[in-house]
């Protein structure tokens, strides 16, 4: 089975992805990971404002058969969250990296990003 997995952004173990504009990192979970979770009926976010560091826990996904844990790929403030997918989780598993986008977070330190897989990395993690 093959995954989209774009090459702008960058990957975590844990399935999340992060794409980067001018400090703003917008967060999701790949093309993979909703496709293990299978049709996601909830999603706990945290509120804008908080403070996250890298690897902290800031939510919550269920899905029919998992619920399961989410990851900061970066530290800094929530600077926006996407309400749209606690009325529609379902945009998670229709378009991960597009409408199904979690939050964004504006990044103390942008280089955190280079510790995170690049796309090429995460597919071999995942194929």
């Amino acid at each position: 089975m093959s995954f989209d997995i774009p090459a702008d952004r960058r990957y975590m173990e844990s399935h999340e992805w992060a794409a980067e504009t001018d400090g703003i990192v917008r967060v999701g979970i790949s093309d993979f990971a909703q496709d293990e979770l299978g049709d996601v009926v909830f999603v706990e976010l945290p509120d804008e404002g908080d403070e996250l560091s890298q690897d902290d826990e800031f939510g919550v996904i269920e899905s029919i058969k998992a619920v399961s844990d989410l990851y900061a790929p970066v530290s800094g403030e929530v600077t926006a969250v996407n309400e749209d997918v606690f009325d529609a989780p379902e945009l998670v598993n229709e378009d991960p990296f597009g409408d199904g986008w979690m939050l964004e977070i504006d990044a103390d330190d942008t280089d955190e990003l280079e510790e995170l897989l690049t796309a090429e990395e995460y597919e071999t993690q995942v194929v």
